[in-house]
């Protein structure tokens, strides 16, 4: 008992670490609200693209001095609104106009990174997360963005999952369709900048996704995916957390295993769309399906 205590309390014991499991813990209730939009809406791919978009504005930022985190979430938005604006024309699918502008922004910044040759530092902390380089300031940074982000979830909740349902009919019902795009663009693009530091460029559209896949095996009902969606995000943060601590192995990594191990858990056993479920009803049907039928029936 002693020995598991020691486990769970050691590593609040360091302050890098404190930090670490807050911007962790964070990240994941961030990434699990606005991810279940995105798998909703079928736009996984805009995770990825928007974690290439943010490139050229961290480039740019780290010749001008300035901030990273700013950098790349200019660029990422600009990228987002533009990607969403072209992709109104009904001839093109959205994932073919979001492939084309968040690869052009991640050409930019390739161009923009042979200018400074000095980043190959930055540039490693940027694609692979620095979580345990975190400081005050970035702490507060995450708590204050993610709050803005879950206040406009929450605002926009019913709007948004209208739109993800079906485009048209909220069309006819009248809502602002191509605002309420922006809107989401604008959402996955910040949630992807302040989760940048947990996971890095590589992996954010792990923290992204798998926790609201996880939660649309669990359960029919948006609420409650809006619910356990964050919650395993929070969890397999944490999770990785301490086993990087505890075996001196990269955090981002962990954090993206673990969650994918829920993940794989639940496609096993989730109580009605997992695969053991799946393998019951048929075995259960397949004798009902074989007794012949009452006469007169």
């Amino acid at each position: 008992m002693n020995g598991l205590l020691g486990y769970l309390t050691d590593p609040w014991q360091h302050v890098f670490m404190q930090r670490a499991f807050l911007v962790a813990a964070m990240s994941g209730i961030v990434s699990g609200v606005i991810g279940t939009h995105v798998v909703l809406r079928g736009m996984a791919f805009i995770g990825d693209a928007v974690s290439h978009a943010v490139f050229p504005g961290v480039a740019i930022a780290f010749v001008l001095h300035t901030s990273l985190v700013i950098g790349g979430a200019v660029t990422g938005l600009l990228t987002a609104i533009a990607a969403a604006v072209f992709s109104q024309n009904r001839r093109l699918k959205e994932d073919s106009v979001i492939g084309v502008f968040f690869a052009a922004a991640f050409g930019l910044g390739i161009v923009v990174l042979s200018t400074a040759p000095g980043y190959s530092g930055s540039l490693e902390s940027f694609l692979f997360g620095q979580i345990l380089g975190i400081s005050d300031q970035d702490v507060t940074t995450v708590a204050v963005t993610g709050a803005v982000l879950l206040a406009a979830a929450l605002l926009l909740h019913k709007e948004l999952v209208a739109v993800s349902l079906d485009r048209e009919t909220a069309r006819a019902l009248g809502l602002p369709v191509f605002a309420l795009d922006l809107v989401l663009y604008a959402l996955v693009t910040i949630t992807v900048v302040i989760s940048l530091q947990a996971v890095g460029n590589v992996l954010v559209l792990a923290l992204l996704i798998t926790p609201a896949t996880c939660a649309r095996l669990l359960t029919d009902r948006i609420g409650v995916m809006m619910l356990l969606a964050p919650m395993i995000g929070t969890l397999s943060a944490v999770v990785g957390l301490y086993l990087s601590y505890t075996y001196n192995l990269a955090a981002g990594g962990l954090i993206v295993l673990v969650a994918t191990a829920v993940f794989v858990a639940c496609w096993f056993l989730a109580p009605r769309h997992g695969l053991l479920a799946g393998l019951r009803r048929r075995r259960n049907v397949g004798p009902a399906a074989r007794r012949p039928a009452a006469v007169g029936s």
